[in-house]
């Protein structure tokens, strides 16, 4: 059943609406837990579908899947410590939102959705536009103006309709909430679906370190769905006894854009207003985090932080990272430039096994990184 936190309210899982009456967004609850029979994973194919027993789906009838999940987990030497990378750039549409868009996309297919429009400052339209392909289901993608050509491009190719809204990230969702009015919203903010899939990253890193959790996971926040996925999934496999403790989750934002981390530094309970300025981290660029409060109790449950890094610091992550063999984006490059703050202030220790999550690819931005290249003297960046 869809929940609503606030009002505390039950609606059918098969509503046409996307939020609660109140304006909250849905939680999913399920009546059946998680659990995890290990010799049925490891012999099931390699996708977020052989943790089924943990997904909200009662068979595979409806299953959409282009062979999402189950990316690389590299170690790598970073900042002199040895941690891991998780390469979920390297998902079919190029971005963790992968994960989360299949377990989306086969639910609507299930209950018979024909068209669906969405708001993304990219990787989320991209993956949307892939998977409605697959599923034979009319996409409609409200992308910022500022949009990566490359990721605009891709959405296109896939044969969705782009729509270039002029402003902000606030004014795209804003314009697509009237379109929603007449086709299913089929957000990845808003519908607790998404986040049922991004959960499967918990698990593979679970099964991946050998059915251990790591002491720390870093990971870029906008909306915070990595966030709340990593903290529901690893929820679940302590709940089954799977693991002893969570492990700690640090969230990124960019200096320019960053709500959570103000309320989290702040003590609050909910995200501060800002007046947000441009980043080049565009896909954490998100002022009014709909689940904000969730991600917010969410990181202090687990212990962790939400912290924020300057452009510059974006920037110079992103080049040293790119020496060390990774093509990502600037959003993912804020993971690795608070993963070297975190190892300077000393809150994250060498003796740690940390995960950083890289989301993004590189190939997607690559028009708006030759700009960053051919200003490098601006910004002291010796690219």
């Amino acid at each position: 059943m869809f929940y609503c936190d606030r009002c505390e309210n039950y609606y059918r899982e098969n509503t046409n609406k996307w939020c609660c009456d109140c304006g909250a967004p849905f939680s999913y609850r399920s009546t059946i837990p998680s659990f995890f029979p290990r010799e049925k994973i490891t012999s099931r194919s390699k996708t977020i579908w052989r943790y089924l027993e943990a997904l909200p789906v009662e068979s595979g009838e409806w299953m959409v899947s282009l062979g999402e999940g189950c990316t690389p987990l590299v170690p790598a030497l970073f900042e002199e410590q040895n941690i891991l990378f998780k390469l979920d750039f390297v998902s079919h549409s190029a971005s963790y939102k992968d994960r989360g868009t299949a377990l989306l996309v086969s639910k609507l297919r299930e209950y018979g959705i024909k068209k669906v429009v969405e708001d993304s400052s990219g990787n989320a339209g991209a993956a949307l536009a892939a998977y409605c392909a697959n599923a034979g289901i009319v996409c409609e993608i409200f992308v910022p103006a500022y949009t990566s050509k490359g990721k605009v491009i891709q959405i296109e190719v896939y044969g969705a309709l782009v729509r270039r809204i002029p402003g902000s990230r606030e004014d795209t969702a804003m314009a697509v909430k009237e379109a929603a009015r007449k086709f299913f919203y089929a957000s990845h903010n808003w519908n607790p679906y998404f986040i049922q899939g991004i959960k499967t990253l918990a698990f593979e890193l679970w099964e991946q370190m050998h059915w251990k959790a790591p002491d720390n996971i870093v990971v870029p926040a906008g909306q915070g769905s990595l966030v709340l996925g990593c903290y529901l999934g690893f929820q679940e496999l302590k709940k089954a006894g799977e693991i002893k403790r969570l492990p700690r989750i640090f969230a990124v934002q960019a200096k320019n854009c960053a709500p959570l981390a103000l309320a989290f530094q702040q003590g609050l309970d909910e995200p501060v207003t800002i007046k947000k300025r441009e980043t080049i981290a565009e896909g954490i660029s998100s002022a009014m985090p709909v689940r904000g409060r969730e991600v917010l109790s969410a990181v202090r449950e687990s212990d962790g932080m939400i912290i924020s890094v300057e452009e510059k610091e974006i920037l110079g992550s992103l080049k040293m990272i790119a020496k060390n063999g990774f093509y990502i984006e600037p959003t993912s490059a804020a993971a690795t430039a608070g993963f070297s703050r975190l190892i300077r202030r000393g809150i994250v220790k060498k003796s740690d096994s940390t995960v950083v999550v890289l989301t993004g690819s590189g190939l997607k931005a690559t028009n708006k990184i030759k700009i960053l290249i051919e200003k490098n003297e601006k910004v002291s960046i010796d690219f």
